[in-house]
């Protein structure tokens, strides 16, 4: 806790604060096995004043790159640390055993920051969005046609982040991949569990049909697993043409 807040005070990110609001401050743990500093700004956020900008579609977002064939991936240090507006520091002061203190940067948790940082990196790549570039709060996707296009791609995007003092975290990003995750989607899919009733094949076909756009003659795919859900039995029987089926869907 101390060389937590030795840091973020000499980084200029916090400052001792006299405020009457008081968050409470905890630890928690990152999937890494680090810590994450988390605030509990709930009744600060009660009051807040909801700033509706709206994040991607992802649908629509993955419907661009059908066509790509080269991917890179960044993934944005210290996101959120964003100013805060000068004499609104004090709202978001927590407390701690080694004192009282407030941001001066927008902390995560406070129910704003994901739409403000939206607003704000979409505003740094405009010209770049849905022609190369998708963006999610602080995952970057490139996405070209070919890999010397992607060259430039990356270079553009590298560029723009230098210019505006944004930083990747190098351990999380990924260059010229011939596929790639983004947001979790593809990992969350391979990682499906083992069909063995029908409402678990239900759900699965229903997660399928969101995405069906993205699956060529999907209703010709997915026919020997619907067929298996109007049989009158709760376990499913599977044929070697719907495993192979179902195999295609996962990995498409």
């Amino acid at each position: 806790m101390e060389s937590y807040i030795k840091e973020e005070v000499s980084k200029g990110f916090i400052q001792p604060s006299t405020s009457p609001a008081s968050a409470g401050f905890f630890f928690g743990k990152k999937k890494d096995g680090g810590l994450r500093p988390c605030i509990d700004y709930r009744a600060l956020n009660d009051i807040t004043v909801k700033f509706r900008y709206p994040l991607p579609l992802v649908p629509p977002a993955l419907e661009q790159l059908q066509r790509a064939k080269c991917f890179s991936k960044l993934y944005l240090r210290n996101a959120y640390l964003i100013r805060i507006k000068e004499g609104d520091d004090w709202k978001t002061a927590f407390s701690t055993s080694t004192g009282h203190y407030e941001y001066l940067v927008m902390p995560f948790g406070l129910a704003n920051a994901p739409s403000v940082f939206q607003s704000f990196i979409n505003d740094v790549f405009r010209d770049l969005l849905n022609r190369f570039v998708i963006v999610y709060i602080e995952d970057i996707l490139v996405f070209s046609n070919s890999y010397q296009e992607h060259i430039q791609h990356v270079r553009k995007v590298l560029q723009r982040l230098i210019e505006h003092q944004l930083y990747a975290k190098v351990e999380k990003c990924e260059f010229h991949q011939t596929s790639t995750s983004f947001l979790g989607y593809v990992k969350a899919v391979l990682d499906w569990p083992q069909l063995s009733t029908l409402k678990e094949l239900q759900q699965l076909l229903g997660f399928a049909n969101f995405y069906r756009r993205f699956i060529r003659n999907f209703s010709a795919v997915a026919a020997p697993l619907t067929s298996l859900t109007k049989r009158n039995s709760s376990h499913l029987v599977w044929s070697p043409t719907a495993i192979q089926q179902y195999n295609r869907i996962i990995l498409y």
